[in-house]
């Protein structure tokens, strides 16, 4: 059995990394998995995760490990992931990111790329503010970027140190962030 082929997308919030996770795992048929949507479902289910969640999401905080990986592991068992998928908001740290490594190999797929969509501040803080979100204020959305760079910063580094980090510039058009992605992971 071939070896599942995984993406993981990193960008700030607001970065399009969502749009460009989506689009990529039609052209590839494989699925988005995105940790934000699935604590907004449970938020909107009400589940006990999803209580436990909002009370950080509220305040523009990440959601603490052990309610994320759960959620993680449950889902790359799905058999719709069996050839591969895109994770979108997860790893946010390199704990969560030796995790996931741990379960990977324990399931027998691996990260093969790890996407970085770099975006100004500015551009970002402009960007959310102009989706109207409830939580979309310019205040948690500048702590959300602030909490971010210092969790994200030596994520990036880990995943650089295994040379898989693809950073790519999310400051242009969405059909042209497309196309080098199709590139970059296409055979």
């Amino acid at each position: 059995m071939a070896m599942a082929k995984g993406l993981i997308f990193l960008g700030a919030p607001g970065s399009g990394k969502g749009t460009q996770a989506v689009g990529l795992a039609e052209t590839l048929g494989i699925p988005h998995i995105s940790t934000g949507d699935m604590l907004r479902q449970a938020i909107a289910d009400g589940t006990e995760l999803g209580n436990q969640a909002k009370g950080y999401m509220d305040k523009g905080e990440l959601v603490p490990d052990q309610l994320i990986l759960g959620l993680i592991e449950e889902r790359l068992g799905h058999k719709d992931a069996k050839a591969g998928w895109i994770l979108d908001g997860f790893p946010r740290n390199v704990n969560q990111a030796i995790f996931l490594d741990e379960l990977l190999v324990n399931i027998g797929h691996r990260t093969h790329w790890v996407i970085n969509l770099k975006v100004p501040d500015e551009v970002i803080v402009e960007r959310l503010l102009a989706r109207g979100r409830a939580d979309d204020n310019e205040t948690t959305i500048r702590n959300r970027l602030l909490v971010y760079t210092e969790q994200t910063a030596p994520l990036m580094a880990y995943y650089q140190e295994q040379g898989k980090l693809y950073s790519l510039d999310g400051n242009q058009p969405v059909e042209a962030i497309a196309t080098n992605l199709e590139k970059l992971v296409k055979p």
